[in-house]
């Protein structure tokens, strides 16, 4: 992302913050120009970038005072109990996987406050009972994380026992016979305050149209 906006804008170039790794004992920078916040690997949908530092700060403190919205839209495993309900369970990194993060009381390093709410909008079944992954029930589902965590919406969908199909991390392995070959979320939706002068301080919306993989699952 970072190489297609340079290219597009070179002019953004050493905008906003670098992002610190650490790799063998070390603290190693990685440059990020323009990027504001971040969506995993196989997550599609809206990213912020910004063209120069003044509009990446503005953005960086809505961020911060939490007061960007976002909705992302997600296939799940099985039907939640319930049609819409709240998650608040704090994560922390995984002793056992260093890709992950969990809500076990064992993890290592501080634990932070997370929350998100959530909306069944459909369930449904899908797959051949002969096969041998069998007819399996999904749920489609919308997520708002209150706050921004790192795997945020991955983590809590797995800690109440329906995970995001194909999470590579946190679905447990599970198989599924949906037509999907990634992690199943999409950030559908963000709602910010612009800059002045570009829609008069009032808040803007941005909408990502779903991508075909994740729209033919949605429509099954």
């Amino acid at each position: 992302m970072v190489d297609w906006f340079l290219k597009k804008y070179p002019e953004s170039e050493g905008v906003g913050e670098a992002m610190e790794i650490e790799h063998a004992g070390e603290t190693i920078e990685i440059p990020r120009s323009g990027i504001v916040h971040r969506l995993d690997r196989d997550t599609s949908g809206v990213l912020i970038l910004a063209k120069n530092q003044e509009t990446f700060d503005f953005f960086k403190q809505q961020f911060q005072s939490h007061t960007i919205k976002k909705k992302y839209v997600a296939v799940v495993f099985g039907w939640p109990r319930d049609e819409r309900g709240i998650i608040e369970q704090p994560i922390g990194r995984s002793r056992s996987d260093i890709r992950a993060w969990t809500t076990k009381t064992s993890a290592r390093g501080t634990m932070r406050d997370a929350v998100t709410r959530f909306t069944v909008k459909k369930k449904f079944e899908y797959g051949d009972p002969d096969s041998l992954v069998g007819k399996q029930k999904y749920a489609i589902v919308d997520l708002y994380p209150q706050t921004g965590r790192t795997h945020q919406l991955r983590v809590h969908m797995s800690h109440i026992g329906h995970p995001i199909v194909g999470d590579p991390i946190y679905s447990g392995k599970k198989e599924t016979s949906l037509p999907i070959e990634r992690t199943a979320l999409h950030a559908e939706q963000i709602t910010f305050k612009a800059p002045q002068g570009s829609s008069n301080g009032k808040d803007s919306i941005v909408i990502a149209p779903m991508p075909a993989d994740l729209a033919k699952v949605v429509s099954l």
